[in-house]
């Protein structure tokens, strides 16, 4: 039994207060403490004799377990990555921006540590399934943990010359095959890509399955993220901190109003503006 197991068991006494003890367990690392130590705690709870306390409890036994099934989930994301690994390193990629009026695409890939049980990154997922808080929180990780990460960018200006087709395939192409880590295969969200020199799977809803295309994914959205921020502050009237450069209400409008910026895709706009 650990220390702060044993501190926290003879902190909860008849002497301490109800907001005492759940400020004493507030501080417990619940994503890290071993089960066992967490039972003696939890059942320290249970035996005192104030309900208030005894539900605490309770709650932080539910928390627990949703940690339990997180965890679970990740590291199915971590095993399906190893599952088509042979050798070397697997690369996850995937793309962010195809689909907005405004700026540009953007392709990440990421090569994770996937053997090293210290380096599994938890709460990764689908970028879009994220909060911007926990993005944000969840790249800077990334970034830290990763092998290697490479990002690949396509202008609006690429956009409009060789379409939209073309550019998406080419970040995702770029974004894997120029990082510094060489990567013996490349898994990819929804569809293969063209003309690759690395050998390439496709996974269905890969962001959701695999652990280094929802890396992947989470890097591409939030670099694209905040560059769109950084439009947004140069070009206030269109929102771009908010729409990202997709087409909502007051996007159009700001269109309509003061025309288009240097980075709207004109292909796009053929509707709008006739």
């Amino acid at each position: 039994m650990t220390d702060s197991v044993i501190k926290l068991k003879n902190l909860v006494t008849k002497d301490n207060s109800f907001n005492d003890i759940k400020t004493i367990f507030a501080g417990l690392d619940l994503f890290n403490i071993n089960e066992e130590e967490l039972m003696v705690a939890l059942d320290t709870l249970n035996r005192d004799a104030r309900k208030n306390v005894n539900s605490l409890g309770d709650r932080i036994k539910k928390r627990y377990e949703k940690i339990q099934m997180e965890k679970h989930r990740v590291r199915n994301m971590y095993s399906f990555d190893r599952s088509y690994l042979t050798q070397g390193f697997l690369a996850g990629v995937d793309e962010v921006g195809r689909g907005p009026l405004a700026g540009p695409i953007v392709g990440a890939a990421v090569i994770l540590s996937l053997e090293d049980k210290e380096d599994i990154i938890w709460e990764i997922n689908d970028s879009k399934a994220l909060s911007h808080e926990k993005r944000e929180e969840l790249a800077k990780i990334i970034e830290k943990k990763a092998l290697s990460i490479n990002i690949s960018i396509y202008s609006n200006d690429d956009i409009d010359k060789k379409g939209i087709s073309y550019c998406n395939n080419q970040v995702l192409k770029e974004a894997s095959e120029n990082l510094k880590v060489k990567p013996s295969i490349i898994l990819s969200d929804g569809y293969a890509i063209r003309g690759s020199n690395i050998h390439n799977e496709f996974v269905i809803k890969g962001d959701s399955k695999s652990a280094s295309i929802a890396c992947a994914s989470i890097i591409a959205k939030v670099y694209r993220d905040n560059l769109m921020k950084v439009f947004g502050d140069e070009f206030p009237q269109y929102d771009f901190e908010n729409n990202v450069g997709y087409g909502t209400q007051k996007h159009v409008e700001a269109i309509k109003t003061y025309g288009i910026t240097k980075i709207h895709r004109k292909s796009f706009l053929k509707s709008i503006l006739e």
